[in-house]
């Protein structure tokens, strides 16, 4: 369960800050590799390790548990490429709330149009897969919000000293 932060009934996602990390000081094309693993990791942990039926039922398509993924690894690096009229620590912080809310709308957003289903809405403890939307927005508020924060703080912090490294050994 490396990558999650329990705080009382949420977890807050970790990892999406190492992906996004990854893609601002090395490109998209490591982004991409990054995403994919989180994303391939997300989706056998839906397998063999479910925390929840909502994980089983969900999180086993690739659609929802590597899709975004990838795509949060390609647009960090163009967002933060984007940003260049900002200094590194504004540029990161942009890059990580702007990426950390992107993985939120997606993966929450293909779970709403994709699996509006009575089986997921059970799951979610619902008994009219029409809440399902209404549901999926508190999660963006309990953790969506709080996790871009994190990555928010977070990733200026790792990429500033990460970046002091690489250039001091050539590695930029």
């Amino acid at each position: 369960m490396l990558g999650y932060v329990p705080i009382g009934l949420i977890n807050l996602t970790t990892i999406h800050i190492t992906v996004i990390i990854v893609a601002i000081l090395f490109g998209p094309f490591e982004g991409i590799i990054a995403g994919t693993t989180w994303g391939v990791f997300s989706f056998i942990n839906a397998w063999t390790r479910p925390t929840s039926l909502v994980q089983t039922l969900v999180f086993t398509n690739p659609l929802v548990s590597v899709v975004p993924r990838i795509i949060v690894g390609i647009l960090a690096a163009i967002i933060y490429k984007r940003l260049s009229h900002f200094g590194l620590v504004a540029r990161s912080a942009l890059t990580a709330l702007i990426c950390s809310m992107l993985n939120t709308i997606l993966v929450l957003g293909t779970i709403y149009i994709g699996f509006r289903t009575p089986a997921v809405a059970q799951a979610y403890g619902l008994k009219n897969p029409e809440l399902l939307g209404n549901l999926l927005l508190g999660v963006v508020g309990t953790n969506g919000i709080p996790e871009a924060i994190l990555a928010g703080v977070v990733v200026p912090i790792i990429v500033k000293s990460l970046s002091v490294v690489l250039r001091k050994n050539n590695l930029d």
